[in-house]
């Protein structure tokens, strides 16, 4: 809940953003908007905001309930980025609303890209790989930093190394507690963790990659797939700068969560589709090696704090098996 420095809630609407209902949403926006507000209907949820799709005066739109607004303002920000292939759907609104924020964004329409089967998943492939040339080729020589950049486009390591190094520090929100402590007395411990970072330390040298921008979380229903082509990519919350290999890697990676797509080796489509456009990746393989370890460690962290040692154990044993090259 977001509290203002009086002890209160942000707005006079009390309660958790993201357990608004279909209702409560339809009346927040009808006190909004007014009558134009039509076809309320739930749009999909996560563990940090909940959607609804709604028209007003005939358009389509999107609006989002959640605690923190910095996601939403990145968001904001992505779409700056949109090109042919990299649709991303224009924020239009950013405000506050039961004791958080909301987000009010233009709607596209497709299915998730995690509900894809197998060939619908093949036949994507092209307009992926497309999506990710055209992330890979923003222009952020106006930024500076590596690593998760703020609502001002800034982000605060001075290398990539040093930013995927730091998913061995012990974070925790103001009160609460850290991960490394659940994790070392989970059943799955902290062992594959310090075994696996340290296979992470030894690839990474200081010869950094191209300065790249990377969306760092396109799955988890956060790409809309229609008619064979990538129709939506949102939610920038864990927008980063660095090797641009770190968004293919995130789909090798959790390939295994999805056994529909076992047939499809992520890795080898991304070097071929490479070699096909003529771009040479110096120390492809370590690169790519290192993305899959840091997005394995940086999945066991958060499923400790998270409490989710099932999802530990799961994930411990892919990064392993990733760190000790089998």
């Amino acid at each position: 809940m977001g509290i203002d420095q009086t002890g209160e809630p942000v707005t006079g609407q009390r309660g958790d953003p993201v357990a608004v209902d279909r209702a409560k949403a339809e009346t927040f926006l009808t006190e909004r908007f007014g009558p134009s507000v039509a076809d309320v209907t739930v749009a999909g949820a996560g563990e940090w905001s909940k959607a609804f799709a709604f028209r007003r005066d005939g358009a389509d739109l999107i609006v989002r309930f959640g605690a923190i607004d910095e996601d939403f303002r990145k968001d904001e920000r992505a779409a700056r980025f949109a090109a042919v292939d990299l649709p991303i759907p224009r924020v239009t609104e950013v405000g506050q609303a039961f004791a958080g924020h909301y987000a009010i964004s233009e709607r596209a329409f497709g299915a998730f890209i995690d509900d894809l089967g197998g060939d619908q998943m093949r036949a994507t492939l092209p307009s992926l790989l497309a999506t990710l040339d055209a992330i890979r080729r923003v222009d952020v020589s106006a930024t500076s930093g590596w690593g998760g950049w703020g609502v001002d486009g800034e982000a605060p390591y001075p290398s990539w190394r040093a930013a995927l190094l730091d998913v061995a520090i012990d974070r925790s929100p103001p009160g609460g507690p850290g991960w490394r402590g659940p994790l070392a007395a989970s059943p799955t411990g902290d062992g594959p963790f310090d075994e696996a970072f340290a296979t992470l330390d030894v690839l990474l040298d200081d010869d950094p990659p191209e300065r790249s921008l990377v969306h760092g979380d396109l799955l988890n229903r956060n790409v809309l797939v229609r008619d064979g082509r990538v129709s939506a990519v949102f939610d920038w919350g864990c927008g980063t700068y660095g090797d641009f290999l770190y968004d293919h890697a995130w789909f090798a990676f959790w390939q295994p969560w999805y056994p529909a797509w076992a047939g499809i080796a992520f890795r080898d489509e991304t070097r071929r589709h490479l070699d096909a456009i003529g771009l040479d990746v110096p120390g492809f393989d370590d690169r790519f090696r290192a993305c899959l370890i840091h997005i394995g460690l940086a999945g066991q962290a958060y499923n400790a704090w998270m409490g989710r040692f099932a999802n530990v154990a799961e994930i411990a044993a892919r990064t392993t098996a990733v760190a000790r090259g089998d």
